[in-house]
């Protein structure tokens, strides 16, 4: 769910006016880190994700490019000098982070949402709340209003996309939706039986890992932060929780109903690759991707594909981790947050939704689009209602960071649970007291 940044230009030859916009080819506009006019007076450094231009699918991509061009041809006084990050996010948001503090951050960027807090907490986003109605903000889903709001109320950042993580499965391999962990595991381990590699999910270092695998701490009743957001994922209350649901994915892997290799799995891509290839008939993954199925498998193949809601430790329990991106201003300049604001409000409130199949953050929008009114779509929407969000506490992205190395350290056999929790609980803290 890569690209450097794109740093270096391109010579745009030819003087044109940025009033002679209007009648300028499309191709004239865009460069590879430039929208608009070379000769446009004004500039606002935009660094974004793969929801851009720079999406690595062609089609997306130009859906994006046209999404921009139109944009500034309505500004023509304007030209948006484009940043792509990679997809190292946690890196990339933590540089970006650093150089806010300093003064050197873009004037409109992508703030991941599992980040938001940290950003918040440093007071370097402007506030976008003169750009957005009451009812607008009153339309988001409540867990994304929480988390573009200040302490002070004020509105800080616009979330515009959300996901959710599903089980999909081979309806041919897996015929019934496992609805328990114990049915996921005996499922896992007839496919494996049939040639498969059982249920495969990230486990490696990385963040998708963490938000795939909370669903079975929080339907547990377990807790990462407590109201202040200090870390309590290892005290008394909650150790035995998170040791059940760390031995949840233990299980899977020592019964030989998940490979080994989880430990290695660090990107959604290596899942759609193994139904390719087809070598698993399971996977934990986020709700883009069936989509994406649709595109890297030929139509007989994605036909057999389903999706369900994650198993619990009993049929009535399936929380969902959430997630999605926000678009935040980090300038201090009037007129360019009040330029960030309008391309939220153009591209990222909905047509940039449509364009990747993004689950809106707002309860409208899946009204608005035909694309939306899917049966699928209706199925994650309706998911959504057992969603929930990480925590936005500042102490979150190291709490995430420990957790990944838990996960590593137990499905590998090289800590005991025990251990490698209580290791992580304490760098947690330590690391919650420097704040």
């Amino acid at each position: 769910m890569s690209f450097k940044l794109c740093l270096s230009a391109l010579a745009f030859i030819g003087a044109l006016s940025p009033m002679s916009l209007v009648v300028a080819a499309d191709q004239e506009l865009v460069a590879p880190d430039r929208i608009g006019l070379a000769t446009a007076p004004n500039k606002l450094a935009v660094r974004l994700n793969t929801s851009s231009p720079g999406n690595g699918d062609p089609a997306v991509a130009k859906g994006y490019q046209d999404l921009f061009v139109a944009f500034i041809k309505k500004h023509p006084a304007w030209q948006l000098e484009m940043q792509i990050e990679t997809q190292d996010i946690g890196n990339e948001q933590a540089k970006m982070l650093e150089e806010a503090k300093s003064g050197n951050a873009p004037d409109c960027a992508a703030v991941d949402s599992f980040v938001l807090g940290q950003f918040k907490l440093n007071h370097v986003l402007s506030d976008l709340t003169p750009y957005f109605s009451k009812e607008e903000v009153a339309d988001l889903f409540p867990f994304v209003r929480e988390g573009v709001t200040g302490a002070d109320g004020k509105i800080y950042a616009w979330w515009w996309n959300t996901d959710l993580r599903v089980l999909y499965r081979r309806t041919d391999i897996v015929p019934d939706a496992p609805k328990t962990w114990d049915e996921l595991k005996a499922a896992g381990i007839d496919s494996a039986k049939k040639g498969m590699e059982g249920v495969i999910f990230n486990a490696g270092r990385y963040e998708g890992a963490i938000i795939d695998w909370l669903a079975a701490y929080w339907d547990l009743g377990g807790r990462l932060v407590d109201d202040s957001g200090k870390p309590v994922f290892g005290d008394s209350t909650n150790r035995p929780l998170f040791l059940k649901a760390i031995g949840y994915y233990k299980e899977l892997v020592d019964s030989g109903a998940a490979p080994k290799r989880v430990t290695t799995i660090a990107n959604y891509d290596d899942l759609n690759a193994a139904a390719a290839a087809g070598t698993t008939a399971l996977f934990i993954g986020g709700s883009w991707q069936f989509a994406q199925l649709k595109s890297v498998l030929e139509p007989d193949q994605y036909a057999k594909w389903a999706f369900s809601p994650l198993p619990g430790p009993t049929p009535d329990k399936h929380i969902t981790g959430t997630g999605g991106w926000t678009m935040a201003s980090l300038s201090k300049d009037p007129k360019k947050v009040a330029m960030c604001a309008e391309l939220i409000k153009d591209v990222y409130m909905g047509p940039a939704n449509a364009i990747e199949q993004a689950l809106p953050t707002r309860a409208s929008l899946f009204d608005s689009y035909p694309v939306f009114s899917t049966p699928a779509n209706k199925a994650f929407a309706a998911d959504l209602k057992s969603g929930q969000a990480r925590p936005g506490a500042p102490i979150y992205p190291e709490i995430s960071n420990q957790i990944q190395i838990v996960l590593g350290d137990v499905l590998s056999g090289s800590k005991p649970p025990e251990q490698a929790l209580d290791t992580a609980y304490q760098a947690a803290m330590a690391a919650y007291k420097r704040l």
